[in-house]
C-alpha cells in the first residue's frame, strides 16, 4: 500500500493522498456514484412523483386541492430542513453515513406506503409529509455529501449527476400514473395510484437499503492517488471546471458579503416556479399534459447535468443566467397555451421549463465554493439549500391560487416574474474577496 501523505497546494488546501479506493473500501469507487445516484432517483418520487398525483389524489380521497397540497409544502420544509444538518454531522463525524441511510429508508418507504394507501389528511401530513421529508433529507444529505467527497475533483458535475437523478427517477411513476387516468381508468385513478406509490415503497426501500450497506465516506481531505493535486491546482482546464475561492470565507463572512443572500433570492425565487410547474401541467387533465409532466421531470434531471458541463466552458454566472432566460422562457409559452389552450404550445414549453427548472440547483452549488471556498462549503452551501423551504410554500401556494380562483395563465405569467427577477438578480453576482479600487 502507498504511504498516505498531507500535500498542501499553493492556496492552502490540503489533500491527502495515498490510499486508493481498492484499499478504504475494497472495490472501485464508482460504486460510490452509482448508489448514491440510485437512492436519489428512488426518493424522487415523494416530491416530483406526489406533485404530479395531486389531482388523482385529491379526487380520490375528496379533497380540495388546495388541501391536497399542503403535505407537498410541509414535506419539502422537512426535506430541506434536515439535509443540511445531515451534512453538517456527517462532516463532523457525528453522524454515520450507514445510520443516516439505513433510518433514510424505511421513512421514505413509509412516506410512499401513507401516499398509496392513507384516507385521512391528518394521516398523511404525519405519515408522507414529516417522516418523509425527514428521510428524504436525510438520503439527499447523506448521497450528495458522499459523491461530493468520492470525486473532490469534479464534485459539482458529480453532484448535479446525481442530483439530477432525484427528478428524472420519478418520470416512470408519472407516466403510468397518466396513462392510468387516460386509459378509461378515470373515475378508479385514486386507487390505480395506490400499487404504483406501493412499488415506488419497495423500490426506495431495497434501493437505499443497499446503498446503506455499500456506501462509505472516505477520510477527511481524501484525494485520488491518480491524480497530483498540486499540479491539478495549477492546471488551467481544472481551474476552469472548478474556480476558486479568492479565499476561504466562515459563515458569518459570507453572510455579510452581497453574494450569499442573492444566491439565496435566486434559489427562492427559481425553485418555487420549479415546483409549480410540475403541479400545473398536472391539473390540466388528459393524457397529453401527463406527457408533459414526464418530459419536464426528465428535462429536470438532465438539465442539472448539461448545465455543470456548460458552465466549464462558459463560466457558471453566465450559464446561470442563460438557465433563469430558459426557465423564463418556458413560463411564457406555458401563459400562451393555457390562453390558447393549445397542447401542443404546453409540450413545446415544456422543454425551456423542464431545462431551466433543476439546472439552477447545482449551478447555485458550484457558485458557493467559487465564492467562498470549501472549508465552510457545508454550512454555507446549507443556508443556501434551506431556502428551498421557503420556495416549496411560495410554488404551492402558488398552484394552489392557480386551482382556486385565477386560472393557469396568469400564474404562469405571475411565475415568469418571478424568474425575470432572479434572473436580474444573478446579472449582479460578483465573486467576493476582490479588492476594490478607486477610479485615479
Amino acid at each position: 500500500m502507498e504511504k498516505t501523505q498531507l500535500v498542501r497546494d499553493w492556496r492552502g488546501r490540503d489533500y491527502l493522498v495515498g490510499d486508493t479506493p481498492q484499499d478504504l473500501i475494497n472495490r472501485p469507487r464508482s460504486w460510490m456514484f452509482w448508489l448514491p445516484w440510485a437512492a436519489m432517483a428512488s426518493i424522487g418520487a415523494m416530491q416530483y412523483g406526489y406533485a404530479a398525483a395531486v389531482p388523482a389524489l385529491a379526487q380520490a380521497r375528496g379533497w380540495p386541492l388546495a388541501s391536497a397540497l399542503a403535505p407537498l409544502a410541509v414535506w419539502i420544509v422537512c426535506q430541506a430542513a434536515v439535509a443540511l444538518p445531515t451534512v453538517l454531522l456527517l462532516r463532523r463525524g457525528a453522524l454515520g453515513i450507514r445510520v443516516a441511510l439505513w433510518a433514510g429508508a424505511p421513512l421514505s418507504a413509509a412516506a410512499l406506503l401513507t401516499t398509496a394507501f392513507a384516507r385521512d389528511l391528518p394521516t398523511v401530513l404525519a405519515g408522507y409529509a414529516l417522516l418523509g421529508g425527514v428521510g428524504a433529507g436525510l438520503v439527499y444529505g447523506s448521497c450528495t455529501e458522499a459523491v461530493a467527497r468520492w470525486y473532490p475533483e469534479r464534485p459539482a458535475a458529480k453532484v448535479g449527476f446525481t442530483t439530477g437523478a432525484f427528478a428524472y427517477g420519478t418520470a416512470p411513476l408519472a407516466v403510468a400514473a397518466g396513462l392510468y387516468g387516460a386509459a378509461g381508468n378515470t373515475g378508479n385513478t385514486g386507487s390505480a395510484l395506490q400499487p404504483l406509490f406501493a412499488v415506488a415503497a419497495v423500490v426506495a426501500l431495497v434501493t437505499v437499503g443497499l446503498a446503506a450497506t455499500f456506501v462509505r465516506l472516505p477520510p477527511p481531505h481524501w484525494w485520488p492517488a491518480h491524480i497530483d493535486p498540486r499540479a491539478w491546482a495549477d492546471d488551467r482546464t481544472a481551474l476552469r471546471r472548478e474556480p476558486r475561492a479568492v479565499r476561504q470565507f466562515s459563515l458569518s463572512q459570507a453572510l455579510r458579503t452581497g453574494s450569499l443572500p442573492t444566491l439565496v433570492s435566486i434559489l427562492v425565487c427559481a425553485g418555487a416556479v420549479s415546483i409549480f410547474d410540475v403541479v400545473a401541467l398536472a391539473t390540466f387533465g388528459g393524457l397529453f399534459p401527463w406527457a408533459a409532466v414526464a418530459l419536464l421531470l426528465v428535462l429536470n434531471g438532465v438539465g442539472r447535468a448539461c448545465a455543470v458541463l456548460a458552465a466549464e466552458v462558459t463560466g457558471r454566472g453566465r450559464t446561470l443566467s442563460a438557465v433563469l432566460a430558459l426557465l423564463c422562457l418556458g413560463q411564457l409559452l406555458l401563459a400562451w397555451g393555457a390562453v390558447t389552450g393549445s397542447a401542443v404550445m404546453i409540450l413545446v414549453a415544456t422543454v425551456p421549463a423542464g431545462l431551466g427548472g433543476g439546472a439552477f440547483y447545482p449551478l447555485i452549488a458550484s457558485l458557493v465554493r467559487e465564492y467562498f471556498g470549501e472549508r465552510h462549503t457545508a454550512s454555507i452551501h446549507g443556508v443556501v439549500y434551506s431556502a428551498k423551504a421557503v420556495a416549496g410554500l411560495v410554488g404551492v401556494g402558488l398552484a394552489a391560487w392557480a386551482l382556486t380562483s385565477s386560472g393557469h395563465a396568469a400564474a404562469f405569467f405571475l411565475a415568469a416574474g418571478l424568474v425575470l427577477a432572479a434572473a436580474a438578480l444573478s446579472a449582479t453576482l460578483r465573486q467576493p474577496g476582490h479588492p476594490v479600487t478607486l477610479p485615479g
